[in-house]
């Protein structure tokens, strides 16, 4: 049985379509280990330290307001004093960052 030229052609473009898709398999590789996994773990952290957030700690809010935590009210809202007397109530996601941490409570 003779092969035609129509079927060989056929066989040989699996090859091409290969090496057509692998520089987009490898570019998603790249993104992934450079761009992705990085986040996800940043991501991590900070959800990990506005868990973590407690009396006593110093914030800075996402308007970069400094204060102190004096009351945790629930696990969405704090209270934070931001001057003396004023205390202003937070959604904990709006925390910038967490400055000073407090020792933890003694039992």
């Amino acid at each position: 049985m003779l092969v035609t030229p129509a079927y060989a052609q056929s066989a040989a473009g699996g090859g091409e379509i290969l090496m057509s898709i692998l520089p987009f398999v490898l570019i998603f590789v790249i993104m992934y280990f450079l761009i992705i996994r990085p986040q996800r773990t940043q991501m991590k952290k900070r959800e990990e330290m506005l868990k973590n957030v407690r009396r006593g700690d110093q914030v800075v809010t996402g308007g970069g307001v400094l204060g102190k935590v004096t009351k945790v009210i629930d696990d969405g809202e704090l209270e934070v004093e931001i001057a003396d007397g004023v205390k202003v109530r937070l959604v904990r996601s709006l925390i910038a960052d967490v400055r000073v941490k407090s020792e933890p409570v003694k039992e």
